[in-house]
């Protein structure tokens, strides 16, 4: 049902925020520190288990379909309700730990894309070969 990939969803929000929360009062902000990136983590590795697994119906899967679409959305409003001058102002930290994350994410961009690639590459070989499925 539909209806378990919503759940799915809510209850993997619930637990990031729940880390978010965590990881903020460890780091002395009282504020959700990388609730929303936990939750899209735990969203990915537990639809992939249960896709793996066959426990998971395509109708749940279309549960989470619109919710993968707005992902985007989403995080650009949670990002635009945070206090960027305040973090800016607040010291190099902020600006350091950003620029950080956009090159370790860019360097990680490669190492995730080569499997993608090394899939590419055999089905248009076996296409050149005319060994594709019709």
């Amino acid at each position: 049902m539909v209806i378990y990939g919503v759940a799915i969803l809510a209850g993997c929000f619930l637990v990031g925020t729940v880390v978010g929360e965590l990881i903020g009062a460890v780091m002395g902000v009282d504020s959700n520190v990388g609730g929303v990136g936990v939750a899209m983590l735990l969203l990915i590795i537990v639809v992939d288990k249960l896709v793996k697994s066959g426990k998971i119906a395509k109708a749940s899967l279309d549960g989470l379909s619109f919710w993968n679409q707005m992902y985007i959305p989403v995080v650009i409003a949670m990002a635009a309700s945070q206090n960027v001058l305040g973090a800016l102002t607040g010291g190099p930290l902020a600006i350091i730990a950003g620029i950080a994350v956009v090159v370790i994410s860019w360097a990680c961009v490669p190492l995730l894309s080569g499997k993608q690639k090394e899939k590419e590459s055999s089905y248009s070989n076996a296409a050149i070969r005319g060994e594709a499925d019709a």
